[in-house]
C-alpha cells in the first residue's frame, strides 16, 4: 500500500483514539486535536512509511516525539518571554517581531538537537551573543581549540541541515 494511503487508513482507524490519548496527556482538547494533526502530517512528510504491525504502539511513538516537541517549544517561549520581561520597555519587540523570533528559536533549537550541550550552548554564544572564542572558552570553562571544534561541529549540522 502507498504510504499516503497508509496513513488515511491509518488517520481513519485511530485518529479519535490519539486524540483522546492526548487529551489526556495535556489536559486540553484544543491542544490535543492540533497535536494529533501534528502527528499524522509527520507521518505524511516521512520519507518512508514502515510496515506497521501495531498501529496504535506506532502512533503512540511518533506522537510522545511531537509531544516532546510541544513541551520544549514551550520551555522556550517561556524562557524567552522572561527575558523579554526583563529588558527595557523600549527594546521588546513587537508582537510580530516576537513570533518571527519565537519561530526562529524553535527551527534553532530544532536544527541543533542530538547535538552535545557544550556543543549547543558554544554555538548560541557565538551567533546569539556575540562572544568571541576567548570570550567562550573562558564562560564555559573550556580552551579555544575547543570552542573551534565545537562551533565546527554545530556549523556542519546547519550546513546539512540546508
Amino acid at each position: 500500500m502507498p504510504p499516503s494511503n497508509t496513513v488515511e487508513v491509518l488517520y481513519q482507524d485511530h485518529h479519535s483514539w490519539l486524540t483522546a490519548w492526548l487529551r489526556r496527556k495535556l489536559g486540553c482538547p484544543q491542544g490535543a486535536a492540533d497535536l494529533a494533526q501534528d502527528t499524522f502530517m509527520r507521518l505524511l512528510t516521512a520519507r518512508e512509511t514502515p510496515t506497521i504491525a501495531e498501529p496504535r504502539a506506532f502512533l503512540t511513538v511518533v506522537a510522545k516525539r511531537v509531544l516532546f516537541n510541544h513541551y520544549r517549544r514551550q520551555e522556550l517561549e517561556r524562557a524567552y518571554l522572561q527575558a523579554l520581561a526583563e529588558l527595557p520597555e523600549t527594546l521588546v519587540p513587537s508582537e510580530e517581531d516576537k513570533a518571527i523570533i519565537l519561530q526562529t528559536l524553535a527551527e534553532l533549537d530544532q536544527l541543533l538537537d542530538g547535538l552535545p550541550s557544550p556543543v549547543k550552548r558554544a554555538f548560541l554564544l557565538a551567533q546569539v551573543d556575540g562572544l568571541s572564542y576567548a570570550e567562550i572558552g573562558a564562560q564555559l570553562g573550556i580552551s579555544i581549540a575547543t570552542v573551534k571544534r565545537h562551533l565546527n561541529k554545530a556549523a556542519l549540522r546547519c550546513y546539512f541541515a540546508l
